[in-house]
């Protein structure tokens, strides 16, 4: 692991368009100064997403961004994976809440699958991908296992946050403070190993 490549810059581009991952990810950015660029700041067109993986999504986002504003640029992928309904939404939980990026839509979809299904179990997983204009990519995973719920609770969170009930707590991702998101959610665990390996100097 002492091979991978340590990031020295001061500027960093989040390659979304969503912002509440970006405002997410701008977070855990700031104690080490970073000065953060979304896609959506720099009018980038989203690239096709036709990964297999949220790794590979994830590497697809960084590498079109970093190589359009030749600044390192760091990607999530992350989605919701639900076990006993082979799986979905994984990859696809963003495509779920439409053109509109409805997630109350995409939540009510979830139930409605999850209606003769008496495993609730699931978790969310995020991939990291921070890559640079020259094409080296590096990646980061992180998991959290939870339980899902019926009706949705909480607006603090974003996508199926409402909905997803951490092992271990009691409040949904929706009723979390952001600050306790942070400690525990899959993103920050991908974002811890990044920091270990990238930017710890």
């Amino acid at each position: 692991m002492s091979n991978r490549r340590k990031f020295f810059g001061s500027k960093i581009v989040i390659a979304s368009h969503n912002s509440g991952k970006v405002v997410e990810i701008e977070d855990l950015l700031k104690p080490y100064g970073i000065k953060c660029f979304s896609a959506a700041d720099l009018n980038l067109d989203e690239p096709v997403e036709n990964g297999k993986t949220f790794t590979a999504n994830a590497e697809i986002k960084a590498r079109a961004a970093a190589l359009s504003t030749k600044q390192p640029s760091l990607s999530d992928d992350s989605g919701l994976v639900i076990p006993s309904i082979n799986g979905d939404p994984g990859i696809y939980s963003a495509r779920w809440a439409g053109k509109d990026k409805d997630f109350n839509l995409a939540m009510r979809l979830v139930e409605e699958r999850l209606q003769n299904v008496s495993d609730r179990r699931a978790y969310f997983f995020a991939a990291l991908a921070l890559c640079w204009p020259d094409g080296h990519c590096e990646t980061f995973t992180g998991r959290i296992d939870g339980e899902l719920t019926w009706p949705p609770r909480g607006k603090l969170g974003f996508g199926y946050d409402p909905m997803f009930i951490p092992a271990g707590f009691k409040k949904t991702f929706g009723e979390f403070e952001p600050e306790l998101k942070h400690a525990i959610s899959h993103r920050s665990k991908a974002f811890t190993k990044l920091v270990e390996f990238c930017f710890a100097h």
